[in-house]
């Protein structure tokens, strides 16, 4: 069953989420001290069953919330609930996991004025049980020791282009705006790559903001889809689940034909980061702001200009999940370069996808962008 999911979270790969999809749920015991569900939005008390802790909660931030406690803890949904119902308490871990919440919200409230500085991940760092000594070095150092030693990862010190420099580069290299404008359609063919699998796969975008994937697989076809304001993932024998929050936020910058010329305007404010080395080749890295949503880290080839990596947020009520998208193979389609291959990775998982046929401006027909119908409610028992 997670092999499915995997497969349909082009855009989301949802660990526990999916797992739990249909079951009432979820966690926790004091009022909660992190982000509470703006006016007229549904809270996750009102959504689903025995909600403690996160009381008060948008009702779309639990699944994700859950998928960060797996990816932060290494573990599965069942580890603190009971497969099937959800809502019960008979596990001692789901109670631990309540007073762990009330202990994170209380030390960012007495410690960092309630900035969300720590998170599960702070200690656990995938672990179920989180480490308190420090391990003996098995490697020799590769620097001096006593130093300090930035961590593995951190961007330089920026000195290079400005933001708009490097936007305008990566639009240059691509082909430019006129180019870039004139796809309407694209219609990609190529495998995706996944713990050893490789399977079929097609991909249809159009009219700059709509885009569905189909993913061949033995029982079926695993399906990833958003027209330009709904998203949903399908997959066979599972009900359709609709896209929210960040997962709808991430769908819509992947089914934008027209990024390179969009990006600026995606932002209130950009600014340079520093570089970082990607497949051996420096990267200049910005970071991108915008208004009520996390910020986009943005990494272009300092030699190219082509962009080659997008780290995007998405908020849940215990901390942020990473989505990184590394671009490579870029190859000229139809007057436009586009990446070849990409890989998502999220803390639950990744997975590559490389793309073997590219047509442009070709039709493609609406009806592929039409959000399945919810199947009919089983009729109710008569009563006796």
């Amino acid at each position: 069953m997670k092999r499915k999911w995997v497969l349909a979270g082009m855009a989301i790969l949802a660990v526990c989420a999916l797992l739990a999809a249909g079951a009432k749920a979820q966690a926790s015991g004091t009022p909660h001290a992190g982000p509470s569900a703006p006016a007229g939005e549904k809270k996750a008390e009102e959504q689903f069953k025995n909600i403690q802790v996160l009381k008060g909660v948008p009702a779309e931030q639990i699944f994700p919330t859950m998928q960060f406690i797996t990816a932060s803890l290494g573990v599965e949904c069942d580890f603190c609930h009971v497969q099937g119902a959800f809502e019960k308490d008979e596990k001692k871990t789901k109670q631990t996991a309540r007073k762990m919440m009330e202990m994170m919200f209380a030390i960012n409230k007495d410690n960092f004025e309630g900035h969300r500085d720590v998170t599960c991940y702070s200690c656990h760092r995938g672990s179920a049980e989180p480490v308190g000594t420090p391990p003996v070095m098995t490697d020799e150092p590769k620097g001096a020791m006593g130093g300090p030693k930035k961590p593995e990862g951190e961007t330089k010190e920026y000195s290079g282009p400005s933001p708009d420099q490097l936007l305008e580069k990566y639009l240059q290299a691509v082909g430019g705006a006129a180019a870039v404008d004139k796809v309407t359609s694209r219609v990609m063919t190529g495998a995706i790559e996944f713990s050893g699998k490789s399977l079929p796969i097609d991909i249809y975008s159009k009219d700059a903001d709509k885009r569905i994937s189909f993913t061949h697989m033995p029982e079926g076809d695993n399906v990833t889809a958003f027209n330009g304001h709904e998203g949903w993932l399908g997959a066979p024998g599972r009900p359709l689940r609709e896209m929210h929050g960040s997962d709808l936020d991430g769908a819509a910058i992947d089914a934008d034909l027209h990024l390179p010329t969009h990006l600026r305007n995606m932002f209130i404010d950009m600014r340079g980061r520093g570089t970082e080395k990607i497949d051996n080749r420096e990267a200049y890295v910005v970071t991108g702001f915008r208004e009520g949503k996390p910020p986009i880290l943005l990494s272009f080839d300092e030699q190219s200009g082509l962009l080659v990596r997008l780290v995007r947020f998405g908020e849940t009520a215990l901390g942020q999940m990473p989505t990184q998208i590394d671009y490579a193979d870029y190859r000229d389609a139809g007057g436009v370069k586009i990446p070849y291959r990409w890989t998502l990775a999220r803390p639950g998982g990744r997975f590559t996808i490389q793309v073997s046929e590219v047509k442009e401006n070709v039709p493609v027909d609406d009806a592929k962008f039409v959000k399945p119908a919810a199947p009919p409610e089983p009729p109710k028992p008569p009563a006796k």
